[in-house]
């Protein structure tokens, strides 16, 4: 790892996570790590000295404490970004409060989501009065009164509050505010507005947790409460670092959907029937231009598809019908605008128009800007216009170019083989001042003998027709061997389909009970619940289980992985981005694609042990693990595992596993032949 000094300014690090210390004294549990006392050292020396750090830190390294700790003796404000607002209510709720106790730390903290997150009181009372005709069903009626009840007595209106509402309930769109729709400062509850409230404990706060899509929708639309922050903020924390190259690539470029279309539509609707009612050409036009946005939707067939430019330019239908739409908005917003004295909501309709008008406009007719590749993409009831960077890096040093402050990058999956030249291209995180230094800690965990990497022999090439039907023929001893308990990773959701359906299957022929889950069947959360108390299951997924899931114990046993993942080429935003490198003499495969595909591996095999205590198996049943020269490279770049290409030592490990879980007493793992170099 670089060598990173420790401040001289900053309390004594070690005493604090000494085996005698205050995180000792106050944490259940807590046990004194070599890694993280390290870790925490360097990023000490990195607030002081206002650098910039990119650090690896690997599972049960503790790398939350190891950066609270310091960032919380520094002094001064700090803004901690999360990868999802599930860690950042974790952060806030429970292991800042933690680490403040044991510091005796007199800090204050703030916890700042998007305006979405946060009940709108002038939206909430204008769907109160419009009463059950709005809504599709008794029960989001029921929502709607619990709302409202929640709203006249919270403090915060932070919907994660109100757990009977369901996250995805349809009625939070209806009572809840975005960038388009809120009146501002113009608002009739402006005063007394959530959101605004947040913000402004976030200004006062010494510490204000954030997760990324926040952060990064701020620095690009300044719309978000952090601008008046960062000026003021001493250290930036991004926990989850590897998610930041595909949040800064949404934000850096730009977007159209025709869900704002319709939230638009349904807004102008309500507000004319609050402020312009006997204007009676409003609601024809505004039906016009729903009509026109679901037509457009209609012309590209299927959905969770992306689709360059030049290809969605060939259908005709797709052309005419965005021409017609831009008809139908053009004649609402010049409606809009006769009417906009009437109301603030009126008037903001009509802005929005305007606005969604010029943006479809400038992504039709703008010439392929140099930098930025255009593309569609379909969603089973909504369509997107994008407009992509081909690269971030420029746009994103120029944030860290700013005021003297310190920058700090973590992840358990940063680097391939412990080189992160990928991650600092692709960041900007490698030239002049804002060059980083970079550092990893590997895991404490005993991999060697609490886990086993299989990869087994005779599977067809990854492009072939019966590929998922010999990885499922290939995983059924191995879960018979661990009697369920398993996860099952996919790298696309029609080979998660194709895996539940083979599954059920044969658990049916073969008479096996080990209860079987989809992804997509209930939240995350909700699956995940469901696994653990059924402590035998086997859950299939794709993308939404490869990270930020933890399920330590028995119940996770196996980690099944279908396909090395690499992003699919066809891919507008990939396809363009590797025709660059290779047009600057480069190897996109290698300095590109590569490294993402190991990163997020590293991400899906990191789901399997998650403490001192677990055991358990990672098959990873793609042949190019073995065939192809960088196989190498991508098998090092994972924990020590011992590795094996023998369903009998798999199956003794199991047996092993099982004895030791019988009699509650330690033992020891056999050596495993390793793969073929």
């Amino acid at each position: 790892m670089a060598s990173v000094s420790p401040t001289s300014s900053m309390p004594d690090i070690d005493s604090f996570f000494s085996s005698t210390g205050p995180l000792a004294k106050t944490v259940p549990g807590y046990s004194m790590r070599a890694q993280q006392l390290e870790m925490a050292q360097a990023i000490a020396g990195t607030i002081a000295a206002n650098t910039v750090l990119v650090a690896e830190a690997g599972t049960g390294t503790g790398k939350t404490f190891a950066y609270l700790v310091p960032a919380l003796l520094a002094g001064g404000k700090v803004i901690i970004s999360t990868g999802t607002k599930t860690l950042q209510d974790q952060l806030f709720n429970r292991d800042i409060p933690t680490v403040r106790a044991a510091l005796k730390a007199p800090v204050t903290v703030a916890l700042l989501k998007g305006r979405a997150n946060y009940v709108c009181r002038y939206h909430l009372e204008r769907t109160v009065q419009e009463g059950r005709a709005s809504f599709a069903s008794r029960e989001e009626v029921k929502y709607l009164k619990l709302i409202e009840r929640y709203a006249g007595v919270s403090k915060s209106g932070d919907k994660s509050g109100l757990s009977e509402v369901p996250e995805n309930a349809a009625v939070w769109q209806q009572v809840t505010s975005t960038r388009d729709n809120c009146l501002g400062t113009d608002c009739p509850d402006y005063k007394n507005c959530f959101v605004m409230e947040a913000r402004k404990q976030a200004l006062s706060s010494d510490v204000v947790v954030v997760n990324h899509h926040l952060f990064f929708a701020d620095v690009m639309l300044r719309d978000e409460g952090l601008a008046e922050l960062l000026p003021a903020c001493n250290t930036v924390i991004f926990d989850e670092a590897h998610q930041l190259p595909e949040t800064a690539s949404l934000f850096f470029g730009e977007s159209v959907s025709t869900s704002q279309l319709l939230e638009l539509a349904r807004d102008a609707e309500a507000e004319a029937l609050l402020g312009a009612k006997d204007f009676t050409a409003l609601p024809p036009a505004i039906a016009a231009m729903e009509k026109a946005t679901r037509d457009l939707r209609l012309t590209i067939e299927g959905e969770n598809t992306r689709m360059p430019l030049a290809a969605v330019m060939k259908n005709a239908g797709f052309g005419s019908a965005l021409d017609g739409l831009l008809v139908t908005l053009d004649a609402l917003a010049a409606m809009l605008e006769s009417q906009a004295e009437r109301s603030e909501g009126l008037e903001n309709c009509w802005q929005r128009a305007r606005e969604i008008a010029g943006d479809i406009k400038r992504w039709r007719d703008q010439a392929e800007a140099e930098g930025f590749v255009r593309w569609v993409e379909v969603f089973s009831h909504a369509l997107q216009l994008n407009a992509t960077p081909l690269s971030i890096a420029e746009i994103f040093s120029k944030q860290l170019s700013g005021a003297p402050r310190a920058w700090i990058f973590t992840s358990a999956t940063l680097s391939v083989k412990g080189d992160f030249s990928h991650y600092n291209s692709e960041m900007g995180l490698n030239v002049g001042a804002t060059a980083s230094q970079s550092a990893c800690w590997n895991s404490p965990f005993d991999f060697a003998n609490q886990a086993l990497l299989y990869v087994p022999v005779g599977l067809p090439e990854p492009n072939s027709r019966e590929y998922t039907e010999s990885v499922v023929k290939a995983a059924l001893p191995v879960l018979k061997a661990s009697r369920g308990r398993a996860f099952f990773l996919c790298t696309s959701l029609r080979a998660m389909q194709r895996v539940h359906a083979l599954l059920l299957a044969v658990f049916e022929q073969e008479k096996l009970d080990y209860p079987i889950l989809l992804q997509g069947q209930g939240s995350r959360s909700y699956m995940l619940e469901r696994f653990r108390k059924m402590g035998n299951a086997v859950l299939i997924g794709s993308q939404s289980f490869w990270e930020g899931v933890d399920v330590r114990g028995e119940a996770l046993s196996l980690v099944v992985i279908d396909k090395l993942p690499f992003a699919p080429p066809d891919d507008p935003v990939l396809s363009a981005r590797i025709e660059k490198i290779n047009k600057e003499g480069r190897n996109a495969f290698m300095e590109y694609q590569l490294p993402r595909a190991v990163i997020n591996l590293k991400q899906g095999a990191g789901r399997l042990i998650r403490d001192e205590t677990d055991r358990g198996v990672l098959m990873i049943c793609d042949p190019r693990l073995i065939t192809k020269p960088y196989g190498r490279k991508i098998w090092q770049s994972l924990p020590p595992m011992k590795r094996t290409r023998e369903l009998a030592e798999v199956e003794a490990f199991f047996a092993r596993s099982h004895d030791m879980a019988q009699v509650k007493v330690p033992a020891e793992c056999s050596e495993s032949r390793e793969l073929p170099r």
